[in-house]
């Protein structure tokens, strides 16, 4: 088997409308509706799909818990910008910018939580 990409995963959370909110006003992401109803995240060709905890879609994980996900995010733009926006959204940056290993090499990253407490790393190569 040869993998070509990821195309989606599934977040568990416990409120959608927020971490809706959240993932579009803080990382631009679009809020997309489909199979009547569902939300999920769209960036770049992939997406995340959310399933509110106690109504999750089948098949799902065997666990599902919000809040312990760990996601890196590559981005086109400066860290240093990405540092100033995420400063002026009142989001606290946990750690970074940092030197991290991503899949391709190299990486400097910055950290901070999501309303369910997940962990975001966004990075540049």
């Amino acid at each position: 088997m040869e993998l070509k990409n990821l195309d989606h995963f599934v977040l568990t959370v416990k409120n959608i409308n927020a971490i809706c909110d959240f993932y579009h006003n803080v990382l631009g992401m679009h809020v997309i509706t489909f199979n009547h109803g569902r939300k999920a995240l769209r960036f770049a060709n992939m997406k995340i799909n959310l399933h509110e905890v106690g109504h999750e879609f089948e098949p799902k994980a065997l666990h599902p818990t919000p809040g312990s996900a760990d996601l890196c995010l590559i981005t086109k733009t400066p860290l240093s910008k990405v540092v100033d926006e995420l400063h002026a959204k009142h989001i606290q940056i946990e750690q970074g910018p940092i030197a991290k290993s991503g899949a391709l090499g190299p990486i400097k990253s910055v950290y901070f939580r999501d309303p369910d407490r997940n962990l975001v790393e966004v990075s540049t190569y």
